[in-house]
């Protein structure tokens, strides 16, 4: 018995969360046996122990990926809210984990310098994808949600449920 992986990347203030937790209260209440994932959580939750380099991020992107793969093993289904802006990473997520469906949320640097939400974009901070290291945007995900703002969040749970229902 399998479970499966909803992998949601994308920038920061892209709107990860936002989507990947609508998500979630939607699988549970249709009855599935899911468990809601956030990047910034699982980092506290490892120990913290790893900076915001771009080897740091790949690491903690490994991290969340081997978590996601034992949570599926065991027949729970995973939401997993994360940057990690690596195509090795999600290489390893197709070939390794049962059930894998990649999101990307994506969102212009326009809007994300706008949003802010974080005070990432406006602090001048040395590490942040996408600014000051190049990101590898994903070139397969099994779906691209837009998301500078045409779409309420909910909007956006109807596309990936179609998307899933397929």
């Amino acid at each position: 018995m399998s479970g499966s992986v909803y992998w949601i990347t994308g920038l920061s203030g892209a709107g990860k969360t936002t989507v990947g937790r609508l998500w979630y209260e939607e699988l549970k209440r249709s009855g599935v046996l899911a468990v809601f994932l956030d990047g910034d959580e699982l980092r506290q939750v490892f120990g913290d122990d790893l900076g915001f380099t771009p080897e740091d991020r790949r690491k903690s992107a490994m991290r969340n990926a081997r978590l996601c793969a034992l949570l599926a093993r065991q027949g729970l289904t995973a939401v997993c809210c994360t940057i990690s802006m690596f195509d090795a990473v999600r290489e390893w997520n197709r070939a390794n984990i049962p059930g894998y469906f990649e999101v990307y949320v994506k969102v212009s640097m326009e809007t994300l310098r706008r949003r802010d939400q974080k005070g990432l974009y406006s602090q001048g901070d040395r590490d942040v994808a996408g600014v000051h290291f190049q990101v590898e945007e994903p070139k397969h995900p099994d779906l691209v949600l837009e998301n500078d703002g045409q779409r309420t969040p909910e909007e956006q749970i109807g596309i990936l449920r179609r998307a899933v229902k397929g």
